[in-house]
């Protein structure tokens, strides 16, 4: 049982390594490609974390230098290429195809001889560790393109049903082993541009028909043979019309890949071969089916069916009418009318069609006197000849069909719309339909309109028995465009069809219906009204704005919709829709683009790269702007206007018929949120002089999309109050700009940036020394370059802080710990004593920093005397108020001047011992020590005599109250001898200050004298 568990858990651990290693593989090689034919090579990731989309880089490594990489295309970096490739790169001849997020392909569209070679693919890691293969690598061969097909081209002429023999040479000279395949096309008469598959020999070789021929293959009159080692014989028998057309072969070569998959490399056609075949003639009847009677006014219908005949004849009609021929159409469908008839169907009164390849019509819409008599059809079979026109096989022809018309009468009449609706909107048809009934017999018709407001009626347009149409004045220069109509849909039904309506086409419409005298009583008509309202298309039209994202942003999509709303919507009026942007700070609104009712679409030209990036979704009474890769220049103000022109008419290039604006609505663009987040982990890095070490700045995570960072590293002296310096910035273009204290060629050779990879940068510094101790930190900024090539910040994260020590090389020295107190009064001067226990060898030198911790500053470096000798003071302001020197080889001095009382506070030194290292001039940091606190106590100093004065109430109160004359002498004899007293004083102390400095100098100076004089004895 313990053996089963163990191997479970062992089995589950295996399971967990597995998973997250990552893996890349490429197609296996070597893959054989022809020259110029196009190649494509897959590669897959598998096994990493995040992100779903990797990134992808092609290289190439050529035979005349394996081990030098060339770069040629990547995913997230266009300056990846090299030049070898960047014109293939940039004209599309070699890209790459993203299959999914983990997998693409590398297209070459023409491949060379020269770009054989060994082809890597590389993906960049993107999680925190390292683990796994992040490249594979597959070889390319380019070979000759050997393949050849050829067949002569002539011209064949055949009949149908003989057979056909034609033959084609393919042949190659390729050194590798590879099929061959062969395919017979026939581009039928008609098809030009398509080809149909007739026959092949596929690359393992077995016959396959086309879709066309496979029953004529399974019967045995379609054959595909092989003559020889390179001859192909195409073999048809019984042909039929339809294989008239451009016969040619196909040969294509195939390679097996290692994956065991057939690849194509190279594919030839040969010259065209014309087959014309003349059908056989078949045997075929005429018939013509129709009534024999037909009512005056009424349609007449003839059909002409041919019967027998073979499967796809070529037939031309012939209508004949009492033995004259009227109308013909042609085995093509061209229509050739006869003068009288050519008219009437101009006028939409008669028609001629062909209804199928065997079926022929002649429709005469309304019957008259005029059309009575016998009429015949006639049906050639036709052929096309080489000089493209058509020979007649034969002619049959149909028996006369006889046609007799009975005449009518009229009694009542019954006038309504058709929509059977008396209110219509403006632009809308308005169709009035007048109706007689009883017996059949010639009617006219007049229609009256009269106008709201007025007494007298308008006629409006007439048609007398023959057919012939009048229009009143008012509406003949509207006829002109086609829009009043007065037709007769049959005897006794008379339409008036008025196709765009205007306001002013409101009022009571009168029909007038007369019957001729033979038939009845001279002078009898009868008479209809109707009132007719129309309702204007600006009174209900309504244009609304919307969008479901106001604030964007940048980079991203959003969508404006404009909403026509009215109570006219069920119709298909003409809408022309305006789309204007009024941007930021401006009082004008410009034009974005206009849909005209027809399609056409205007561009304006203020926005630049609008129409690249913008999408339009148009419909009835909706119009949506899908704006995509938002930028600063799209936020504005927007609104769409909508002209509403007439469903019917005849000339839109007019005014509008009604017209409305939209609302304004504000579009606010907003950079995105950024995900930037950077390791602040703090560390401490202990370190050999003279060595070399590498800060980090950690990337955690970083927003998505088309981003850069920027680094900037600081640097902070070990002193305590010491500020941050700023070191460089590589900025988010790669371009590297030192700080104002690092400007030097000394700083710039030490401090190097280094982009490790896109979450991991490096400060490197070489030969590090005493003055480089202290802390360093990054502080990573995220930029966006948008469209107009303006840098957007969005945002900014710092990361730990690293701190840097030098290792001491082994020596030991102690500073005295006793802890003791000072007093000193204001004014004063103090001095403060730091003392050696135990020091190194005699080569040894010694530098000293002395600290202070105040009650209200807080721990603070006041100066630092350098193993050189050198001074440097915590702060500008402090050389005139202390002064730090090396009083014997064991013994540091402090020494304030002028004791202020906020001088009061804990002091101490901390001692470090240098020795020689190396080349001359360097100087090692071997160890360290602090002393114990001194205890700083500032007293307040005694009252002066002219302090007591001012301090005296009763005193002031004489002095001023003293003739005014009097006390300014007083007190201008007062001021100067204060000041002149207080300038003696002066010169005095500083006389006596330099006399102590010198003493003590020339004390130093003999006691390193004498030190030297003894290290050389």
């Amino acid at each position: 049982m313990a053996h089963i568990l163990y191997v479970a858990s062992l089995f589950l651990l295996l399971t967990k390594l597995s998973i997250g290693q990552r893996k890349v593989t490429v197609q296996k090689g070597p893959l054989f490609r022809a020259e110029g034919y196009p190649v494509s090579i897959g590669c897959n990731v598998t096994g990493y974390e995040e992100p779903s989309e990797q990134q992808f880089q092609w290289s190439v490594y050529l035979p005349t230098a394996p081990t030098r990489e060339i770069q040629i295309i990547s995913t997230a970096d266009a300056t990846f290429t090299y030049a070898v490739y960047a014109q293939r790169v940039r004209s599309r001849g070699i890209y790459v195809e993203r299959v999914r997020g983990n997998s693409v392909l590398l297209h070459i569209s023409k491949v060379q001889l020269k770009d054989s070679g060994e082809y890597e693919c590389y993906t960049p890691n993107t999680d925190k560790k390292y683990y796994g293969n992040y490249s594979a690598k597959t070889r390319l061969i380019v070979i000759p393109d050997t393949l050849s097909a050829t067949m002569s081209s002539q011209i064949l002429s055949k009949k149908e049903g003989e057979s056909l023999e034609l033959t084609c040479d393919a042949s190659k000279a390729t050194t590798q082993h590879t099929h061959l395949s062969v395919t017979w096309h026939l581009i039928q008469d008609g098809e030009r541009s398509q080809a149909t598959e007739i026959i092949s020999l596929s690359k393992d070789f077995m016959l396959i028909p086309g879709p066309s021929f496979t029953e004529r293959f399974a019967a045995g009159d379609v054959h595909l043979n092989k003559l020889g080692v390179t001859t192909f014989r195409l073999a048809v028998g019984r042909l039929q019309p339809s294989d008239q057309g451009q016969l040619f072969c196909e040969a294509t070569e195939w390679i097996q890949d290692p994956d065991e998959t057939w690849t194509l490399i190279t594919k030839k056609q040969t010259d065209q071969t014309t087959l014309r075949i003349q059908p056989t003639v078949r045997d075929f009847q005429v018939n013509i089916t129709t009534q024999s009677t037909f009512t005056a006014g009424k349609p007449l219908e003839l059909v002409c069916l041919v019967v027998g005949s073979g499967q796809d004849p070529q037939l031309q009609g012939i209508w004949l009418f009492n033995g004259n021929e009227v109308a013909r159409i042609n085995a093509s469908g061209v229509l050739d009318l006869k003068r009288d008839y050519r008219e009437r169907a101009s006028q939409g009164q008669l028609q001629v069609s062909k209804l199928n390849p065997k079926v022929f019509s002649l429709k005469i819409f309304s019957m008259g006197p005029e059309d009575e008599g016998a009429y015949t059809c006639a049906v050639e079979e036709v052929v096309r000849n080489q000089m493209d026109s058509w020979d007649v096989l034969q002619r049959k022809q149909s028996p006369d069909t006889h046609v007799h018309l009975r005449m009518p009468a009229a009694r009542n009449v019954a006038l309504s719309t058709k929509s059977k609706q008396q209110a219509v909107w403006e632009g809308e048809v308005l169709t009035l339909l007048c109706k007689a009934d009883g017996t059949e017999s010639p009617l006219s018709v007049e229609w009256w309109r009269l106008p709201q407001g007025q007494t007298q009626p308008e006629f409006v347009a007439g048609m007398g028995q023959d057919g012939t149409v009048q229009l009143g004045a008012p509406y003949k220069e509207l006829n002109n465009h086609g829009n009043t109509r007065l037709e007769k849909t049959d005897w006794a039904t008379f339409q008036l069809e008025i196709t765009s309506t205007t306001i002013t086409d409101g009022g009571i419409y009168e029909c007038r219906v007369s019957e001729s005298a033979q038939n009845q009583a001279r002078g009898q008509s009868w008479t209809q009204k109707l009132s007719v309202t129309i309702r204007s298309l600006e009174s209900s039209l309504q244009v609304k704005l919307m969008s479901r994202q106001p604030q964007v942003t940048l980079t991203n999509t959003f969508g404006l919709s404009c909403i026509v709303e009215a109570d006219f919507s069920h119709l298909r009026v003409p809408l022309t829709v305006t789309w204007q942007f009024q941007p930021a700070r401006s009082q004008v609104f410009y034009l974005l683009v206009r849909i005209a009712w027809n399609g056409t679409i205007e561009w304006g030209d203020f926005l630049s790269q609008f129409q690249k990036k913008t999408k339009l979704l148009q419909s009835s009474f909706y119009s949506q702007l899908l704006i995509h890769d938002a930028t600063e220049e799209e936020a504005g103000v927007y609104r769409c206007q909508v002209e509403v022109y007439a469903r019917n008419s005849p000339d839109t290039s007019g005014p509008p018929r009604a017209s409305a604006v939209s609302h304004s609505l504000m579009i606010a663009i907003t950079l995105p949120e950024s995900k930037l987040r950077v390791d602040s982990t703090s560390q401490v890095q202990e370190i050999f002089i003279n060595s070399n070490t590498n800060i980090e700045c950690s990337i955690l995570s970083q927003s998505t999309g088309d981003l850069q960072l920027a680094v900037i590293w600081y640097f902070s002296p070990i002193s305590m109050n010491a500020t941050w310096l700023r070191i460089l910035e590589m900025d988010q273009t790669n371009v590297v700009k030192y700080g104002d204290e690092f400007h030097s060629l000394l700083r710039q050779q030490k401090f190097h940036p280094k982009k490790v990879s896109q979450d991991l940068f490096q400060l490197q510094i070489l030969n590090v020394e005493d003055s480089d101790q202290g802390r360093y930190h990054c502080a990573v900024e995220e930029w966006f370059l948008s469209r107009n090539g303006t840098w957007h910040k969005l945002g900014e994260k710092k990361s730990g802080l690293t701190e840097l020590k030098l290792r001491p090389t082994g020596s030991k020295v102690r500073v005295s710990k006793v802890y003791w107190t000072e007093n000193a009064t204001e004014h004063t001067e103090v001095a403060i004593r730091c003392s050696l226990e135990s020091s190194g060898s005699s080569a040894s030198l010694y530098s000293v920093m002395w600290l202070r911790n105040g009650e209200h500053s807080g721990r603070k470096m006041l100066v630092h005397l350098r193993h050189d000798g050198l001074l440097e003071y915590g702060d500008e302001g402090l050389g005139g108020h202390l002064y730090c020197y090396r009083s014997s080889p064991t013994d540091f001095v402090l020494k304030l001047h002028q004791v202020r009382m906020e001088d009061a506070g804990l002091y101490w030194c901390k001692v470090t011992e240098w020795e020689p290292h190396g080349n001359p001039g360097t100087w090692v940091n071997r160890a360290s020590d602090e002393s114990q606190h001194v205890v700083l106590t500032v007293l307040p100093s005694e009252p002066t005599f002219p302090s007591r004065i001012c301090s005296s109430t009763p005193l002031l109160y004489f002095l001023f109250t003293c003739p005014c004359i009097l006390f300014i002498l007083l007190l201008i004899s007062l001021v100067c001898l204060y000041h002149k007293a207080r300038r003696l004083s002066a010169l005095k102390l500083n006389v006596l200050k330099k006399k102590t400095l010198w003493v003590d100098l020339k004390r130093a100076g003999d006691w390193v004298t004498t030190w030297r004089e003894e290290e050389d004895h």
